[in-house]
């Protein structure tokens, strides 16, 4: 139980796999949660959530470590303390692509990353022959914001968008609450054969706790996006543990 006295606090947990920018990307949002009040701790590796005592002071968890690894002790340790009320919050790899041998973990969060199409190699293409770097993953694609779900205080006000980067192709359950979607199409060179689509931001509750997810957000400059940036500051508030939430 936390200290209702006390201000909130907020548990940024940052690392794995460099290219996703962790530290920048979480840097954007730490100005945000300070200014909502939120007394902001940064840690770099999933070691704290193992912590009990910690976690049973946290308020909300936002979350950007690629792959890497966790242990038994620690993925229960954040199990346990989002079905206590703790907020779970994060975007892109950084939620949906951790710890890919913990069942657990993705049973918590509620999607796995399995793919992001490459962009076509052509001369004609939008943005030209492949290079060689990330942006050969980069393709435009819209995402659409779930009808019946426009009056959710994460989308609410928010239109369909289009952008410029990796498309995550997420495998789900139909447990989540999905608030926006986003469509992989089926091109000639690929080799599914019908479109795609997946949840691009959805909300799950697990026990007392909620867990906010948008694949949205290779880099900064996708996070800086407005509607993204809306939709994952909102996302964290509504996340958080109920006193505080959105």
């Amino acid at each position: 139980m936390t200290d209702r006295t006390s201000p909130p606090t907020a548990l940024v947990v940052r690392g794995g796999w460099s290219g996703h920018r962790p530290e920048e990307t979480t840097d954007l949002f730490v100005p945000f949660l300070s200014a909502q009040g939120y007394v902001v701790r940064v840690e770099p590796s999933p070691a704290v959530y193992a912590d009990v005592r910690t976690m049973a002071q946290v308020d909300l968890v936002v979350q950007s470590v690629t792959m890497s690894e966790i242990s038994p002790e620690q993925v229960a340790g954040l199990v346990a303390a989002v079905e206590a009320g703790t907020g779970l919050a994060g975007w892109h790899g950084g939620i949906v692509d951790s710890y890919r041998a913990s069942s657990e973990y993705a049973h918590l969060v509620g999607g796995q990353f399995a793919h992001h199409p490459r962009r076509s190699a052509g001369p004609g293409t939008p943005l030209g022959p492949l290079r060689g770097d990330e942006t050969d993953s980069f393709v435009t694609h819209s995402v659409r914001v779930v009808p019946e779900q426009s009056h959710h205080p994460v989308v609410a006000g928010l239109d369909d968008f289009e952008i410029t980067t990796e498309q995550y192709w997420v495998l789900t359950d139909d447990y989540d609450d999905v608030l926006a979607t986003t469509t992989v199409e089926a091109r000639p060179e690929d080799p599914w054969h019908d479109p795609s689509t997946s949840p691009a931001v959805w909300t799950r509750r697990w026990g007392a706790g909620r867990v906010f997810v948008c694949t949205v957000g290779h880099r900064p400059e996708d996070l800086e996006h407005p509607t993204v940036r809306t939709m994952v500051e909102r996302g964290m508030l509504w996340a958080s543990r109920q006193e505080h939430a959105l």
